[in-house]
């Protein structure tokens, strides 16, 4: 039914990247605008005209939710940033690594209130549409959120993530849906951050150039023969080639195609370096900071008021987080 609904020229957008491996399977590689109603129309399209093995989209287990909830309440999600939302990064991946997630929630979540569109649409199309191809895998393709963010805050010295926070503070440019569709030859969100992380070649590495290697891995993993049914144990094993669809934001596609053809080993980029000096000067920073504007507020609102606060178990918990964030 599969082989039979599937194009052997299919039609496809020109923001698709034909791939293929030594033998014979194919990739089709959707360079995507994260924040971009065409982007999810080329997702359809494509799995619909090659009718896919597997897909693979740029999420990890810990972006996955997005998948399962609807538009309005992503749309709210990505707006509200709160207290509670940071603490649970800093409390999941430590200081320096939940504030740069935070940071970098912020910068989505200023392009989903400039254009009151909840980002990941085109993987939510992706994750429909597989489920609609008969026999076909949905694989999660991006490295581990944590694992990048660390990376990326490792290579920084303590005044370049001074540097990089205050910019990503203070991001307010107004982006319009042109823009957005602009952007289809380079992702609307990996441009922002790629103007901010610019003078950083270390932050660009880890946080783009690794994760192409990490992306064309599980691409070319996801692409191995596929082994027919057999209808018994003596019959020889069978194999046909495999075709995939990889929906990728567009600034990956390059990455991937560059390094398709390299014997690519993930170990080195899925270790995590120890806490640098500038991480444990941050987090020292942080607690004197909360610490001290406790004392200043003793000190303006009267010792009763203070007693009270603190007795509340809301400031107890937060308080107990604090003196026992990880690293």
């Amino acid at each position: 039914m599969k082989l039979k609904k599937r194009q052997k020229r299919p039609a496809l957008p020109n923001t698709v990247t034909e791939l293929n491996t030594e033998d014979g399977s194919k990739v089709y590689v959707v360079g995507t605008a994260h924040f971009s109603d065409s982007s999810k129309k080329d997702v359809v399209k494509t799995i619909q005209e090659v009718q896919p093995d597997v897909v693979v989209v740029e999420l990890c287990q810990y972006r996955v939710s997005m998948l399962k909830m609807d538009e309005k309440t992503l749309l709210k999600e990505a707006k509200e940033i709160n207290l509670e939302k940071l603490q649970q990064a800093i409390k999941q991946n430590g200081v320096m690594s939940g504030l740069m997630q935070m940071l970098l929630l912020k910068v989505s979540a200023h392009i989903t209130e400039q254009l009151g569109m909840a980002p990941g649409g085109e993987f939510r199309e992706a994750f429909k549409e597989a489920s609609k191809v008969p026999f076909c895998k949905f694989h999660l393709g991006d490295r581990p959120i944590p694992v990048t963010f660390k990376r990326a805050i490792a290579a920084l010295s303590f005044w370049q993530k001074v540097k990089l926070a205050w910019g990503l503070c203070f991001l307010s440019d107004p982006i319009s849906k042109d823009d957005v569709e602009k952007c289809k030859q380079k992702d609307l969100l990996e441009q922002m951050m790629a103007e901010m992380i610019g003078e950083f070649p270390d932050l660009h590495r880890t946080i783009v150039s690794e994760r192409d290697i990490y992306l064309t891995y599980m691409l070319k993993q996801a692409a191995k023969q596929i082994e027919l049914p057999r209808a018994s144990e003596n019959e020889p094993r069978k194999y046909i080639p495999a075709v995939v669809v990889g929906v990728v934001g567009m600034g990956h596609v390059p990455g991937i195609e560059k390094n398709w053809n390299s014997d690519l080993k993930i170990q080195e980029i899925m270790s995590v370096p120890p806490p640098s000096a500038s991480s444990k000067i941050f987090k020292f920073v942080l607690k004197a900071t909360v610490f001290g504007l406790l004392g200043y507020s003793c000190y303006r609102i009267g010792h009763r008021t203070v007693q009270f606060v603190l007795s509340m178990p809301a400031t107890q918990s937060y308080l107990q987080r604090l003196t026992e964030v990880p690293q």
